[in-house]
């Protein structure tokens, strides 16, 4: 295949870019900056990427490059859980999803001939938060500012179908590999300081990379896969069992608490990725015949740390 991939050099795309130039396929990576992208993706290594420098949120001569690939992944986005939501940060939150996404769409709608499937990245904050209800691919949309990101996000995407391109939505959970939310966590714990972060209580839907990755490539190749499929392990856990987990597989105590109210006085409005969870289940993605590689969050994390 040729696959366009946006988002390549972030914590997923530049796993999924690697296994795509593993299995033989060709890559465009549309990146900011092509410096950066040549010091994560050297030619000696790739040989079959493409790197095109693109403005994500402009239309450009950059969307020619999507005219005759086989799909596009679209991974771009701002992160949400690093910075304090002041207006300004939710309108970029918001703009770097949804104008992304429309550029994308367009490209395809233009290309000549045109991709044949399109795999959007979207969250699992498209549900809202809970610590008593359990969602899938059926539930409805939360009513907070990340499900209406999420809604507005999938919309563009969902527009796609009208030049009869195949679209696969993937909500993603929490990521774990190294580096990513999990990077953040392992400090503390090597300073024998680790333990759960709020309540302790709150779901904490969490998948490991490289099922993230096979994923990405079945919806790829699998021509039945279409719609919204939750990027989620099937068996998520609550915070505080996540980090005693952690705290097991890395020989260290989980005992102190990081109170929620040093993340909101950090984070504001952002605190509620980490302090409010909600548990989700890959019903459709478990339906599709999908095997996942990393059910369960301990073998999981002693992959990731070993």
């Amino acid at each position: 295949m040729k696959v366009a991939v946006t988002g390549a050099t972030g914590f997923v795309g530049s796993r999924l870019v690697e296994r795509l130039q593993q299995e033989g396929h060709q890559i465009v990576v549309l990146t900011r900056s092509a410096a950066s992208a040549e010091k994560v993706f050297p030619k000696s290594v790739y040989p079959n990427v493409e790197i095109v420098t693109y403005t994500p949120m402009e239309p450009g001569a950059w969307q020619a490059a999507i005219a005759g690939c086989d799909g596009v992944v679209n991974l771009a986005g701002e992160a949400i859980a690093e910075h304090r939501w002041t207006p300004e940060r939710k309108q970029s939150i918001m703009n770097s999803r949804t104008l992304t996404t429309q550029n994308v769409v367009a490209a395809i709608a233009n290309a000549n001939p045109q991709p044949s499937v399109l795999v959007n990245a979207s969250a699992i904050g498209f549900y809202g938060t809970s610590e008593t209800a359990t969602f899938d691919e059926t539930s409805l949309a939360g009513h907070d500012f990340l499900a209406d990101v999420c809604q507005a996000w999938e919309a563009e995407a969902s527009k796609v179908k009208e030049s009869g391109t195949r679209l696969v939505i993937l909500r993603f959970g929490i990521i774990l590999g190294m580096g990513g939310a999990l990077g953040k966590l392992l400090t503390p714990f090597k300073l024998f300081a680790g333990g759960p972060i709020g309540s302790g209580k709150q779901w904490f839907a969490w998948v490991h990379r490289e099922d993230v990755v096979n994923l990405i490539v079945r919806s790829l190749t699998h021509a039945d896969l279409e719609g919204v499929y939750n990027a989620t392990a099937p068996n998520p856990v609550r915070m505080a069992e996540m980090t005693t987990v952690l705290g097991q597989v890395m020989n260290r105590p989980s005992w102190l608490p990081v109170p929620g109210i040093a993340l909101e006085a950090l984070l504001g409005d952002g605190a509620k990725v980490v302090l409010e969870g909600q548990e989700v289940l890959p019903k459709r993605t478990l339906e599709s015949g999908f095997e996942y590689q990393y059910p369960e969050i301990k073998p999981a994390l002693e992959n990731i740390l070993s």
